[in-house]
Formats: C-alpha cells, structure tokens, sequence
C-alpha cells in the first residue's frame, strides 16, 4: 500500500499534554482520517443511491397492500 506523508501543526503544549498522557499522535490522526475518508465515501455513495432514487416511479396508491394479500392467497 502506498502511503504519503501528512504534516499539522499543533500548540506545542497540545502536544506536550498528549505524549505525557501516553498518546501515540500518529496513530490517532491516522485513525481520525482514516475515519474521516470512510464517511466521506459514505456520503458519496448516499448522494449517488439518492440521485437514482429521485428518479424512480413511485409505487402506486395501494400497491403494498394489494402485493401482500396476493402473496398469502398464493400460499
């Protein structure tokens, strides 16, 4: 897997606080984007299924109602 390198800037005491608490930076910010990436593909994907779906017909006034009956009388 290719990787790059990603750089922030922080406070320096931010910093501090989180290597005193036992905080592995990099694996955090790591986590957080990739987390970040995975919701953002999420939303890709919901904007696409709603753009199809704006495009369906809508079912017809009764249609659920009319389907289930027709599939218990067939039993």
């Amino acid at each position: 897997m290719k990787t790059v390198v990603v750089c922030v800037r922080v406070r320096e005491e931010v910093k501090k606080l989180l290597e005193e608490s036992g905080v592995d930076i990099s694996e955090e910010v790591k986590r957080f984007l990739e987390e970040l990436a995975a919701r953002v593909k999420t939303r890709k994907y919901v904007k696409v299924w709603d753009e199809l779906l704006s495009k369906v017909k809508p079912a017809e006034e009764g249609f659920s109602a009319l389907s289930v009956r027709e599939d218990r009388e067939s039993r």
